[in-house]
């Protein structure tokens, strides 16, 4: 740590700083050349010095702040550690030049070394006086024009062009106008231009003919759909649960909903109150609803052993993740377990900003197979006439049932005295709770093996080929299974001979999954393998085989006790093949009735009815009515029309969605631990060093507060992230090159002024989405030409200075989009359901609970865009992997682009691609012309927007002849897709040729490239 004391030595002080200003000259700073503290001097403090003496007071040492002016530059015991303008008299500079290893920092434990160059710029700023600037990030972006100046693609150029005119360079001349045509179309709607898309274009010599093209590329369709895709990275959209057994969600309403706000040109503030808190709006209507399920785009569990508190800490912290990094490119998380060490947000915050979700009903463990509730309902107007007419019945029935009886009540009294007696009893009887129920796959009649089923229609067969543990739920229990004392559980197994698993089991929740019992081997984990106890509970050998045999357990042996009420129960084993039957408890009379009602209505009816209140009243009443003859008919009728009903509703659309309710409090948790509730409580607020949060004052903050407070013309980090990444899908990379961290940690913007004027200019413009897109594509600097000079490769490398465009590799979704595009495959339909196109056989084998086998579409589903792809958070597509398509688990602001040997091999032999290439060559043959040179001019064209060289011509024709039946090498199945036979009158071997030919085109650098 700094040590508070004066140099010891002048003589030593002086010649350190001698040395500095040598290295400062060394690196060609003049004396006169002026060191920013925003892109010179904090990058360094941020790097090495603020882990010790930054934000996070729990480990700050010597109680020196460096992250701020007033810890730099003074100091409470009265010598400041900085004197601006005297180096030799800053302590700061003795520790940083230091050859002591006690005293030099950083310590040589920290592994954060200064260099030369670091030292000699912290000394030159000092000496030029220290000037301090706040956080650029943090400071509210200023465009650096007069109000109502007109905002124009110019000002866009002259920003770009004042920095590199102080460097001595230009812009790059306009690219080539078929290439500017292929990466406008790509970059706007995801999409190749058509070969008349380019004619076009190249035969119209007016001045806007370039934003003619624009403006028509923003009114397509298409457009929303290229835009969604990259939002969805950042709302982690998929269409799975990610965790345990990553079941299905139904989400894709809000894809598509995204997909129609960007083709709307819906503003982003309207946008972001939706996202956030469709729900709370006014009158919200279904959109706004599909909107906000934003906050139940994170993953969650339907793990049985899972504790519902610990997930909620994780749902919790994880829309503190995505909102802070999506809306403020912050990176938030860091102060989950402890101030973060960097920026100023401090654990409190974090809990702060998490307690505005805390009012969003979920649970903490769903239940598997359920519809993740709450949802909505997204009915088509002739299913909503149906749901009318079903719903207008059942009123009309439900009337009749509640209506007044004549003898009614005297029968209910005669009922209550009989139930009463029944729960006076103790004579034992068994109780089959488990009996035909949907649990699973049930036993063929065509299985000659299969044992005869105890009673009812079948028994339930479980089998597993490997030496894994399989299980079944019991799925649509009408009521719990209550435990009296003395009980014992039982259920029916018969073990099959030829194939005997190790371990059967037996499982049962009442709210917790610890409660166990197992016959065999210690095979199965659950519980912990080796242990005795409730959750694990060693009852014997396995059963003997051919047999039914009843299985029993003490229910206090597996820790239920009296009182408890079970609600579901698993049948489990560890390999083999077995058979289950009915399921339940010997009990007592008494245990039978309080299984067959309600605990509430049996203790309304110990009450004598004279003193019971009204809703215990009404509890017993309405618990009569569903057993009493007297209404048998009408709960019948009521019971058809509720069938029919749940059968239309099983058609309709629905999706997650949010909805308020009560808030759950909220903690600080020490260290980020969910079981320490010792942290102080926090409500609803924004971080402390940016602008206040505004709101009524006599009411707690909302989700919709904080959307308007994101919004606001006074909060600095909003506008600058969305247009920092928006300018990442035009340019390869972001004005400040870090989109999810506009921290200290992420480097300053290349052109801060030019970040600044598109922020201030997006707002201005009602957050206009198509507007900015419009700017920044009709920029000299967007339509410069990608080619590098020797000299620019040599001083930017990298491109930041943006003194031309850069090459982008295309998105995962955009190569596929791509190909079947070009093959004529391509099903331009919007929305729906996700869809799933071919994968490799058996990757899903290792997803459990159920067991799952992926089945590829067929027709129209096998080939709509990239963006319907089905997402699943554990196995996301192959496809889409090997192009860096994230899994979408968690909020990514900026994908990877790598370049491997595996994309090649996915394009060669992908079905998808082998498919696309022999549709393709089908176009070739069909379009292209009667000689190979013209099909070969014509692939090109329809490939690449361009004509090919004499080379690649010459290259192209010889491939072709080698695989062409005359040259001997071709064979009438060779590259030809097994999934798609060729077109009646299509001669199979020259087919052939061509698809070898296709696969060539769609695998080209250029062709998954822009330029």
């Amino acid at each position: 740590m700094l040590r508070r004391r004066g140099w010891r030595n002048p003589a030593r002080r002086r010649g350190i700083v001698a040395l500095a200003l040598l290295l400062v000259t060394g690196a060609a700073r003049g004396d006169d050349a002026r060191i920013s503290f925003g892109r010179d001097v904090r990058p360094i403090l941020s790097d090495k010095c603020y882990a010790c003496h930054g934000p996070d007071e729990a480990q700050r040492k010597a109680g020196l702040r460096l992250d701020t002016k007033e810890g730099a530059l003074t100091d409470p015991s009265g010598f400041p550690v900085i004197i601006p303008g005297k180096p030799d008299e800053s302590e700061v500079v003795e520790h940083i030049t230091a050859d002591d290893p006690d005293r030099r920092m950083p310590p040589p434990t920290a592994n954060r070394h200064l260099t030369d160059d670091e030292i000699a710029t912290l000394i030159e700023w000092i000496r030029q006086g220290a000037e301090w600037q706040d956080h650029w990030a943090y400071a509210p972006p200023s465009s650096g024009e007069e109000p109502g100046a007109l905002d124009t693609p110019q000002d866009i150029d002259r920003f770009i062009e004042e920095r590199l005119a102080a460097d001595g360079l230009t812009l790059s001349p306009e690219a080539d106008r078929r290439a500017l045509i292929r990466r406008v179309t790509f970059d706007l709607t995801g999409l190749p231009p058509t070969p008349r898309d380019v004619a076009e274009f190249l035969e119209d010599d007016s001045p806007d003919a370039y934003i003619k093209v624009v403006d028509r590329l923003l009114t397509s369709p298409r457009y929303g759909e290229r835009m969604a895709t990259h939002w969805l990275d950042l709302v982690r959209y998929a269409d799975t649960s990610g965790y345990h057994s990553d079941e299905e969600v139904s989400v894709w309403p809000y894809r598509d909903y995204v997909i129609q706000a960007f083709n709307d040109n819906m503003p982003y503030d309207q946008f972001t109150r939706e996202n956030l808190a469709g729900d709370l709006l006014p009158n919200a209507t279904r959109e706004q609803k599909v909107a906000s399920a934003f906050n139940r785009l994170n993953q969650t569990t339907a793990e049985g052993g899972a504790q519902a508190k610990e997930y909620h800490a994780i749902y919790a912290a994880d829309r503190v993740r995505a909102t802070a990094t999506v809306w403020l490119g912050a990176t938030m998380q860091c102060a989950q377990c402890h101030d973060h060490k960097f920026d100023p947000f401090t654990t409190k915050d974090f809990y702060s900003f998490a307690a505005f979700f805390a009012d969003v009903e979920e649970r903490g463990v769903y239940r598997g197979g359920s519809k993740w509730e709450p949802v909505v309902m997204l009915p088509t107007e002739e299913q909503q006439a149906r749901l009318d007419d079903v719903d207008h019945e059942l009123t009309r029935l439900q009337s009749m049932y509640e209506s007044p009886r004549a003898g009614l009540d005297a029968d209910r009294r005669a009922w209550e005295r009989e139930v009463l007696g029944r729960l006076a009893s103790y004579e034992p009887t068994e109780y089959v709770w488990i009996d035909d129920l949907d649990v699973g796959t049930a036993a063929s009649d065509e299985e000659d093996d299969a044992p005869e089923p105890l009673s009812g229609a079948s028994s339930v067969r479980l089998s597993t080929e490997d030496d894994a543990i399989v299980q079944r739920v019991a799925q649509g229990i009408a009521r719990p299974l209550a435990v009296v004392e003395d009980d014992t559980l039982f259920a029916h197994v018969w073990i099959d001979p030829d194939d005997p698993p190790s371990t059967v089991m037996l499982q049962w929740n009442d709210g917790s999954w610890e409660h166990r019992a197992f016959w065999g081997e210690d095979a199965i984990e659950y519980g912990d393998i080796g242990e005795d106890g409730p959750a694990h509970k060693p009852m014997g050998s396995l059963p003997a085989p051919g047999e039914w045999t009843r299985l029993e357990v003490d229910a206090a042996l597996v820790g239920l006790e009296p009182g408890a009420f079970i609600r579901q129960m698993s049948f489990t084993q560890f390999g083999g093949t077995a058979y289950w039957d009915k399921a339940g408890s010997d009990t007592t009379v008494a245990g039978v009735a309080r299984t067959e009602y309600p605990g509430a209505v049996l203790d309304a009816m110990a009450t004598p009815e004279i003193v019971r209140t009204g809703d215990k009243q009404a509890a017993v009443v309405d618990q009569y009515r569903t057993v009493t003859p007297r209404l048998a008919l009408i709960r019948d009728e009521l019971a058809t029309w509720t069938a029919k009903r749940a059968e239309i509703e099983k058609e309709v659309a629905y999706c997650v969605t949010t909805v308020s309710r009560q808030p759950r409090p909220v903690r600080v948790l020490p260290r980020g631990n969910w079981m320490d509730d010792s942290g102080e409580r926090v409500y609803p607020n924004t971080p402390e060093f940016l602008p206040a949060l505004k709101h009524d004052p006599l009411r707690r903050p909302t989700r919709l507060d904080l959307a308007n407070w994101l919004v606001s013309r006074e909060n600095p980090l909003t506008a600058r992230a969305f247009v920092n990444r928006f300018w990442a899908l035009f340019f390869g990379s972001g004005i400040a090159r870090v989109m999810d961290d506009l921290g200290s940690q992420g480097p300053a913007p290349d052109h801060p002024e030019l970040l600044d004027w598109l922020a201030v200019e997006f707002m201005d413009s009602g957050w206009n989405v198509k507007r900015l897109a419009r700017l920044i594509v009709t920029s000299e600097a967007y339509r410069q030409s990608s080619r590098p000079s020797p000299e620019l490769l040599e001083r930017d490398p990298y491109n930041r200075l943006l003194a031309r465009q850069s090459r982008r590799r295309l998105d995962a979704e955009m190569v596929r989009d791509n190909a079947l595009a070009l093959s004529g495959l391509l099903v331009d339909t919007i929305g729906g359901p996700s869809v799933r196109p071919y994968q490799p056989a058996g990757y899903y084998a290792h997803l459990n609970f159920p067991k799952r086998v992926y089945t590829p579409d067929s027709g129209d589903a096998q080939y709509r865009r990239g963006l319907y792809t089905h997402r699943q958070r554990t196995f996301p597509h192959p496809s889409l992997m090997a192009f860096d398509a994230p899994s979408r688990q968690e909020c990514t602001a900026e994908r990877s682009k790598s370049n491997t040997p595996t994309q090649a091999l996915a394009l060669l032999n992908d079905p998808t691609y082998v498919e696309a290439a022999q549709a393709f060559a089908e176009r070739i043959m069909r379009e292209g012309g009667d000689t190979p040179e013209e099909r070969i001019v014509w692939a090109y064209r329809q490939a690449l927007s361009r004509d090919p060289s004499p080379a690649e011509s010459q290259v192209v024709a010889t491939l072709y002849r080698e695989h062409a039946p005359s040259g001997g090498a071709g064979t009438t199945d060779d590259a030809v897709s097994d999934a798609s036979p060729p077109s009646d009158g299509a001669d199979p071997a020259e087919l052939a040729a061509w698809t070898s030919v296709g696969r060539v085109m769609l695998n080209l650098h250029e062709g998954i490239t822009l330029y």
